[in-house]
């Protein structure tokens, strides 16, 4: 009887220990899949994103990341309503969206360029003299210039100009680009444009296919990651004449070598716009495996490292320690 008893209590104790031994595993596998980072917003980001995610994890092979792009307007409501971690935005953050919950950090510049094709009708003379805001203004706003010719001073020249827009709304490359031309908003872009495709991709492919077209880009769209232009030349960006002075001179030729470009950004001689910086944003507050993760990507030796050979443009170090301080604390510096 004595040992059925015993019996009996070693089963209980071995069946104990297995049931201990599952919810620690299933703890751990809890744990584990806390460190996934779902992570969606600006297409001009996602380059960037890919690099440092690629690398982070090689240091934590536990941490685990989804990336997506879907614009930088879905990326915030996404944030917004929890579905996601961490929200990508090339573009800066209103206070609704502030009021709602989202906290930011800046972590990287780059610029937005107008863009046509290399078998542009009067490419030779685009990239000679550069295009004005005022001119670029004419074509996207006002309308008034219609044709290459116009555009060139070539009355002879009469093909259209075929203008394409971005259509995601919220689009951190849109916003960029029409504060540039004059503290307009995406929806003015709209009105003359032939179409309006979704993301850089779309948007860069659309203009490859036209040699009439015109549109946008962002910087990680134009160059590859060795510098060299995308598809195989077939899209350029259009060299701004920031002086208006009808010439493009030796200090604004700059867009045939993307570190040259990179230094134009850096020294702010290329103004913001189309220069703008390029922002991460949670809900209420950086914690966790998120908090880490953005905290290394602010480090000089953490993924600071990899932006210029990526194709962006670093932060100065005191706009990097401010935003440092502001995971740490949560306080904004002004």
């Amino acid at each position: 009887m004595k040992t059925t008893h015993k019996k009996i209590i070693t089963l209980v104790t071995a069946l104990v220990m297995v049931i201990v031994g599952f919810v620690s595993l299933t703890g751990c596998t809890s744990q584990q899949q806390t460190n996934l980072i779902r992570i969606d917003g600006a297409f001009a980001l996602q380059p960037m994103m890919i690099k440092w995610t690629d690398e982070y994890h090689k240091l934590h092979p536990n941490v685990t990341f989804d990336v997506q792009a879907s614009g930088a307007g879905v990326g915030m409501n996404l944030m917004l309503a929890r579905q996601i971690d961490l929200a990508m935005l090339s573009r800066a953050i209103n206070n609704s969206e502030v009021t709602k919950g989202a906290v930011y950090v800046s972590v990287a510049r780059d610029a937005v360029f107008a863009t046509i094709n290399s078998q542009n009708p009067v490419i030779n003379q685009i990239m000679a003299k550069g295009v004005t805001k005022k001119e670029l203004r004419l074509i996207f706003i006002n309308g008034t210039i219609t044709t290459w010719g116009q555009l060139v001073g070539n009355p002879n020249i009469t093909t259209p100009i075929n203008i394409y827009t971005r259509g995601d709304a919220g689009c951190g490359a849109a916003d960029t680009f029409a504060k540039y031309l004059g503290n307009y908003k995406q929806g003015n872009l709209s009105k003359h444009a032939k179409n309006a495709p979704t993301g850089d991709v779309e948007m860069a492919q659309d203009i490859v296919a036209d040699p009439d077209g015109i549109g946008y880009n962002n910087m990680a769209y134009i160059y590859d990651a060795n510098g060299n232009f995308q598809y195989n030349g077939s899209l350029r960006p259009i060299p701004l004449d920031l002086n208006s002075d009808g010439i493009l001179n030796t200090t604004e030729n700059f867009y045939n070598n993307r570190v040259a470009l990179q230094n134009a950004i850096n020294t702010n001689f290329l103004p913001a716009p189309p220069a703008r910086v390029e922002n991460l944003a949670v809900y209420h507050n950086f914690s966790g495996p998120v908090k880490a993760f953005v905290l290394w990507i602010l480090n000089a030796s953490g993924g600071q490292q990899y932006v210029s050979s990526t194709g962006y443009v670093a932060l100065p170090a005191d706009i990097i320690q401010q935003q440092i301080t502001y995971i740490e604390t949560g306080i904004r510096p002004q």
